[in-house]
Parts: C-alpha cells; structure tokens; sequence
C-alpha cells in the first residue's frame, strides 16, 4: 500500500474517536495507526508506535492474543470478521469492541501485511426505527444472563423469526444476541471478580450463567487475554500467574 493512500485513510479514521485503525507488515510492526489506537497505547504521536510490534505497545497479556489473531490473518489468509473482544485500557477501565482484520494484499496476490479495526461498542440507539421490536429481547438477555436462555424462545416470544432477531440485532446493536449474552456474562463476571477476591472462579463462573467452568475460563481468555485469576491478580496487586504460552487464533476461539 502506497504511503499516500496510507495517509488519506489515516486522515479519515484520525476523526472517529470510537475506532481505532491500524495497517501491520508480514511481521507484525505498524505501519500506520490512527489517534484513537495511538492514545489508547498511552502514547502521544504516531511516529512513536510505527515500526514497533503489539508487544512493544501493549500488555503481554492482550498481545498475546493479537499476535495470534494476526498469524491467522497473514499465514492462513482469513479474515476476523466482528470479532467480539474486551479491551483493557490503561487506566484499567474495560470497554468492549467489535474487531475486523483482513489480508492485505499486494498486486500479485500475495499477502504483505493486514489492515483492520477495532470498533467501539456503546449504546443503541434507541431512535432506531426498528428498536422497540427487539428492545425487549436485549433488556431479558442483560437481566436474565444467569439463568440457561433459549433465543429461538425468546424470538417466538417476541412473535419474530430468530433469523429476523440477528438480522435486527445487527443492525441496531452491530452484534448478534449470542454476543449480547456472552458480553452480559463476561461483564457479570468481570464485576464479581473485582468485588470479591476471595470467591472461587467456579462460583463466579455459575452465578454467571455458565454450567461448565473450563467453557468459562476459555470465553474469559479469548477476550481478555487472560485466565480469570490472572485478571483477579491484576485488579487485586497479587503475583500473577505465568503468562499464557502462545496459541493458534483457532485455539483462543474454542
């Protein structure tokens, strides 16, 4: 990619504060990186992250799981589309986020690098013209995320097709209720982490709605970067645990 089309997209994305856009090589050092990415890496301007890896920005943590991410995309060729994820940012506040990468190719075909972004997850809009139709079903799904739910129940509740319900979701939310309900769980359990160190990670992970404690530490992991009691350590000033080895994409998504 030509440093002038670089620059004329930079500009563009330079405007949104709720994505951040950045351009990686075959080995994974930034080539370009809009505001929102540079500030979030605590950094001031964007010489300083250009030419460096996710692990000179970032905690080793979470670039664990981008440099997985990026394999994925720049080795097998795929594209990580909607990518659900939690980012933990400096000042140790967490925001989720919607996440796209895809090859970049050059002329010949092969891949050089890739290009992606990380969108920012806020509010919906509630002035959306299709809202009220499925407002129901996302306010059941914040309020009953412990509890085992059927969406295809709840869709017949709502008197829609469950294949209407994700296509309203998308455009409303930006995501399906399958990630509403990951993203009420995640968020359950981020709360009862920081607020009692001393309940076991199984409780936690029941009280949250999941049956199956290992399912829980590997959603928890894929999002976050870490296991649940390296994310206790962190927020509690305990001795973390090692960090995680490195893993396919593939693995994280299990």
């Amino acid at each position: 990619m030509q440093n002038v089309e670089l620059n004329a997209i930079e500009i563009l994305f330079d405007e949104l504060s709720d994505v951040a856009f950045f351009v990686k090589d075959r080995d994974g050092r930034y080539l370009a990186a809009n505001r929102t990415l540079v500030r979030r890496c605590g950094l001031r301007t964007k010489q300083e992250i250009v030419g460096k890896t996710v692990l000179e920005v970032h905690p080793r943590h979470l670039a664990q799981t981008y440099m997985a991410q990026d394999r994925e995309v720049i080795e097998a060729g795929h594209t990580i589309n909607k990518h659900l994820e939690l980012h933990l940012y400096p000042n140790r506040r967490h925001g989720w986020c919607l996440t796209h990468k895809t090859p970049l190719r050059n002329d010949a075909g092969a891949i050089v690098g890739l290009v992606g972004t990380s969108h920012d997850l806020g509010l919906a809009d509630d002035l959306h013209p299709v809202y009220r139709q499925i407002a129901s079903i996302a306010q059941h799904i914040r309020d009953h995320y412990r509890e085992p739910l059927c969406l295809n129940q709840l869709a017949q509740d709502a008197g829609l097709p469950l294949a209407r319900v994700e296509r309203l979701f998308q455009r409303v939310f930006h995501y399906s209720p399958r990630q509403l309900l990951l993203q009420s769980r995640l968020d359950g359990a981020l709360a009862l982490i920081e607020a009692d160190p001393a309940r076991s990670i199984a409780d936690i992970a029941n009280d949250c709605g999941y049956s199956d404690h290992s399912a829980f530490s590997r959603q928890f992991k894929a999002l976050t970067g870490m296991t649940p009691m390296q994310y206790r350590a962190q927020q509690h000033g305990e001795r973390p645990q090692a960090a995680p080895s490195m893993a396919s994409w593939a693995e994280l998504r299990a």
